[in-house]
């Protein structure tokens, strides 16, 4: 059966199953604060920002980029909607969405197929309802089978995001299609020629060098950050990310989740502020990898509303669902695609 773990402050839920163990907050907006496959625990931790409770109104980066696993719906950066989405231009969206500020709803079962965790967000700017039922199954696969339904009179557009935060090392490796195409959204500490350049993946050029960001923890001499969007071809996807000798998979068909998000931030960006007891101290870099499953791009949804034309709608009454599945193990050998 479903357990509860220990709970920390805010009270966590485990779930197990095979090799993988969970370890959800309900009250952080549904978070997923630890993610097992065997001995590793995938999810980095900020250790400048703890875990707290959301406050409405309150900047996603000063206070709730905390690490976990978050999603983001119905944007991931803060933007104003445009005239051209019918009963809704001029409102304005929250950085990382509405979810991670919200405590859902949530429902625990078991069956056949594994124990599930349902949870159910409202939208507060859109009318919409946001399902996410995680389910880690006998086998050891931690599966997320997601659903949002238009409860409104209007189509509405979208984006959509998995947001988790893994650790950035010099030996992690993230393993790509090769070649697909790859779009700049941000740059920090390094060029790559600004939003919308494109690439092809692994090999981005900076300057007059070729930066192969397949190993990220290796690339380039001085800090940076940047956010990438990565075009996938059609079909089945499984992309991974591994750490000497372990590997994390999420599987998806890209007909349904067409992007993967990549922010790289090898200690080139910081949000939280200097201290006034220590003006002259800036907080330690960070060092961390987002690797996350999307539908639509860039982050922001007006931005995919625009010149990126990457915005998804969904229409009155609709109901879209897709599902990622994410497992852990054993690497294979590196030479092996994807």
């Amino acid at each position: 059966m479903a357990t509860l773990s220990p709970p920390p402050s805010f009270g966590s839920v485990e779930l197990r199953g095979g090799n993988a163990r969970v370890v959800l907050i309900p009250a952080l907006g549904g978070k997923i604060a630890e993610l097992w496959f065997g001995d590793r625990q995938w999810l980095w931790r900020n250790a400048q920002l703890p875990f707290r409770l959301p406050v409405a109104g309150a900047s996603y980066g000063l206070t709730a980029d905390s690490g976990g696993f978050d999603e983001c719906f119905p944007t991931v950066g803060a933007c104003t909607l445009p005239s051209l989405v019918r009963g809704a231009g001029g409102r304005e969206l929250p950085d990382h969405g509405e979810l991670w500020a919200q405590q859902p709803a949530m429902q625990l079962t078991t069956a056949e197929d594994g124990h599930r965790a349902h949870f159910v967000w409202q939208g507060a700017r859109l009318p919409y309802r946001f399902e996410r039922s995680l389910v880690v199954t006998p086998d050891g696969d931690v599966r997320c089978e997601y659903a949002v339904t238009n409860l409104g009179e209007q189509r509405f557009p979208f984006i959509w995001s998995a947001h988790p935060l893994l650790p950035l090392g010099r030996d992690t490796r993230v393993e790509l299609p090769e070649a697909a195409r790859v779009r700049v959204w941000a740059q920090h500490g390094i060029d790559l020629g600004g939003p919308g350049a494109e690439h092809r993946w692994p090999r981005l050029r900076s300057g007059g060098q070729l930066l192969d960001l397949s190993s990220p923890g290796r690339a380039g001499r001085r800090p940076f950050a940047c956010k990438l969007f990565v075009d996938l071809p059609p079909g089945m996807q499984s992309v991974r990310v591994r750490e000497g000798q372990d590997m994390l998979v999420a599987r998806f068909d890209s007909a349904d989740v067409p992007q993967l998000g990549l922010w790289i931030n090898r200690g080139g960006w910081n949000p939280l502020p200097r201290t006034s007891w220590l003006p002259w101290r800036k907080p330690a870099p960070y060092e961390n990898l987002a690797f996350e499953p999307a539908i639509g791009a860039p982050d922001t949804l007006s931005d995919a509303l625009g010149a990126w034309d990457g915005a998804r709608w969904i229409d009155a009454g609709e109901t879209r669902r897709w599902t990622v599945t994410w497992s852990g193990g054993a690497a294979p050998p590196p030479d092996e695609a994807p």
